[in-house]
């Protein structure tokens, strides 16, 4: 009798920086499709709070905060029994590999990052190494893991496909040592915009509160927000060119909804914007109804979550650690005892 061996289950990488609240955007994009992922793939999900220094951190506000998002993501569908969910900080591997990687990783790729550009404008006063080396870090985070794929937004691409050549040229020199990872463009992922901008995306870094929502807003938050909106003078319900405003909030509303825009088109049909940002608010508000509840029980049970992220790490040590000492037996290095 033949028997049939399963196939291995790709592994996912995926980092979150612990600097904030994710925004409507952010769960709508991105997060609410990576619960659905665990099912097909190995999902690997790591607190990258080592990216998070390249600018300066308050450190009491920095661990509250990576407590924060680690109770979020978890919140937000991520089951530490099917994923592994841990603090970049708490797995030496990710900066020991950073450095071996940073040594076959040239000084002209790492100047060419549009997100060292970026950044170095926005922080013109603390523009330091880390910043600078950012990237190679990334690399290591992902190629630890032989990590197959790697969701991405448009902003990540750049440093995925950098990774992509780290690996190729590291397994030129030394032979096969890293899985060469491969971009993952969610199937469902919604372009959300700013409220108060809607030609730009949403942003938590954006000075005006109105201009996102963040998945903890109160439902009253939510309902204003979504009131004070900005739209056009047309005031008919219609997906369409110059209607920025009106094309993000139906993008929200058939995300939430799964409604397409010819049948919110059809529900509103005579009403006024007045009743669509109201439905939208309600609708908003309800989606992020129970990540909240969970979010809260998670925050209120401490010892739990030491115990998921202690396992966690331990779970990513153990793979780690397996790539570093074969990256290390290549590189020359004397092996431990």
């Amino acid at each position: 009798m033949e028997t049939t061996v399963p196939a291995r289950k790709k592994i996912t990488f995926s980092g979150i920086q612990p600097t904030g609240v994710f925004t409507l955007g952010n769960y709508l994009g991105a997060v609410k499709n990576w619960g659905p992922l665990q099912d097909e793939y190995r999902c690997i999900y790591s607190i990258v709070d080592l990216h998070a220094i390249t600018v300066r951190q308050d450190a009491k506000a920095l661990r509250e905060q990576a407590l924060r998002c680690y109770a979020l993501v978890m919140a937000a569908g991520i089951d530490p029994e099917k994923s592994i969910l841990f603090y970049q900080s708490h797995v030496p591997a990710h900066a020991e590999l950073s450095w071996a990687l940073g040594c076959h990783t040239q000084f002209g790729e790492l100047s060419r990052m549009t997100q060292f550009k970026d950044k170095s404008a926005k922080h013109a006063d603390n523009i330091n190494a880390g910043l600078f080396t950012y990237p190679v870090l990334m690399a290591a985070d992902i190629l630890l893991y032989q990590t197959d794929l790697v969701p991405v937004g448009d902003d990540q691409k750049q440093h995925v496909e950098l990774a992509r050549d780290i690996a190729g040229r590291f397994n030129g020199v030394y032979g096969k040592t890293f899985v060469v990872p491969e971009p993952y463009i969610a199937k469902a992922g919604a372009r959300i915009k700013s409220l108060t901008d809607p030609t730009v995306k949403m942003s938590k870094s954006d000075p005006n509160p109105n201009s996102f929502i963040t998945i903890l807003d109160p439902p009253e938050t939510i309902l204003k927000k979504c009131k004070r909106a900005v739209t056009d003078s047309d005031m008919q319900v219609r997906y369409g060119e110059g209607k920025d405003g009106i094309n993000n909030l139906m993008t929200i509303y058939s995300v939430i909804t799964g409604k397409a825009f010819d049948a919110i088109e059809a529900e509103f049909e005579g009403k006024g914007y007045g009743d669509f940002k109201t439905a939208v608010g309600e609708a908003v508000a309800e989606e992020l109804r129970p990540v909240q509840e969970k979010f809260r029980q998670l925050m209120e049970a401490p010892d739990y979550l030491k115990e998921c992220y202690t396992r966690g790490a331990e779970q990513a040590a153990a793979l780690a650690e397996r790539t570093l000492a074969k990256v290390y037996k290549k590189l020359g290095f004397v092996a431990k005892g």
